[in-house]
Order: C-alpha cells, then sequence, then structure tokens
C-alpha cells in the first residue's frame, strides 16, 4: 500500500524510522498489525503545534486529529482517557467525556502527569502507545479522515495513520459527537 501523502511532508514508514517515535509509539506500533499503513513525517518541532504545523507544511486543519488527556474522580478513583477529535473540533469534555468516565467534573490532566506517565513530549501525545490503565476515546468523526495527522510521541514528527484505524487502535472506544 502506498504511503499517504498530504501538503508537502514526505511520508515515510513509520517502523522504519524509530528515532521519528517516542520509544512507547514504536513498541506499540510493532505489536499492532496494521502498522504498515502507519507513516511518519518529519516536521521542525517549532511548528509541532496543529494550527502552526497546518500553515507551514500546507495542511488542512480538518485532516488533523489531537490528542487530549483528561481525568476526574469518583468514590476516589481516578479516571483518565485520552480523547481524539478532529483537529477543527474541541473535546466535549464537560458533558460527553464526563459521562463516559462517570466522574462528577473532568478536567485536562496537568502537563507534566501527561508528559511523565505517557513518557511523551508535549505536543506530541499521541494515543499510541499511552499507558495501559489509561482509555482511548475517539470520535467517530476521525474515522473518516483518509489519513489523520496525529502526534508520534514527540514533537519533530508526525504520524499520518488512515482515520479508519483510528478506531482499532488497543482500547479505542469510539463516540458520535466527542469533538464539537
Amino acid at each position: 500500500m502506498p504511503l499517504p501523502r498530504l501538503g508537502s511532508l514526505e511520508s515515510l514508514p513509520a517502523l522504519s524510522h524509530p528515532d521519528l517515535l517516542a520509544p512507547s509509539v514504536h513498541d506499540a506500533l510493532s505489536a499492532w498489525p496494521h502498522a504498515g499503513e502507519i507513516a511518519v513525517v518529519e516536521i521542525d518541532p517549532d511548528y509541532a503545534d496543529t494550527a502552526a504545523m497546518s500553515e507551514r507544511y500546507d495542511v488542512p486543519m480538518a485532516s488533523g486529529a489531537n490528542c487530549v488527556v483528561v481525568m476526574g474522580r469518583r468514590d476516589g478513583l481516578e479516571r483518565v482517557a485520552a480523547c481524539v477529535v478532529r483537529a477543527d473540533t474541541r473535546a466535549d469534555v464537560n458533558s460527553l467525556v464526563k459521562r463516559t468516565l462517570d466522574v462528577r467534573k473532568a478536567s485536562f490532566l496537568a502537563m507534566d502527569r501527561a508528559v511523565g506517565e505517557s513518557g511523551m513530549e508535549y505536543g506530541g501525545i499521541t494515543p499510541v502507545g499511552l499507558p495501559a490503565e489509561w482509555r482511548v476515546l475517539v470520535d467517530a468523526a476521525c474515522l473518516e479522515l483518509e489519513a489523520a495527522v496525529i502526534g508520534s510521541g514527540v514533537r519533530r514528527s508526525k504520524l499520518l495513520v488512515p482515520g479508519r484505524l483510528l478506531g482499532e487502535l488497543p482500547r479505542a472506544e469510539v463516540l458520535a459527537d466527542l469533538g464539537r
């Protein structure tokens, strides 16, 4: 299968370039049967944020998918989830995520915790290779993307993943209207 091309980004086979992936991302891809369909693109880390990357590399915002990490508590137990939504939307944290996690209040996980527990860089956190105890919530709209641009675990690259495969990630829970 040919690697996807998006904007001015040059696609490379992800598993052939472990230097462009966080170690946990490489390990997760190595164990995933769809890894051969995943590409990695090298970018300038100064343009890792979605809007800047889209403008710099001529990639439509609607092609991106952002991953945000949220948490809440219920009965003294902490519940953490990574939410994957199209880059042109925001995760519905105060309603759908809160109900899905069955918590009274959901908020973004502190950056230092998200980075420390995921083993990924801020601005590069991705739903691939996250801690096993974290839930992975994916907006159904992401499955429609031809090639979703997501983090690679590091700021200097991005993964290109056929959108349909986001629903096939380990522990993925596909939710309608997660992104608004």
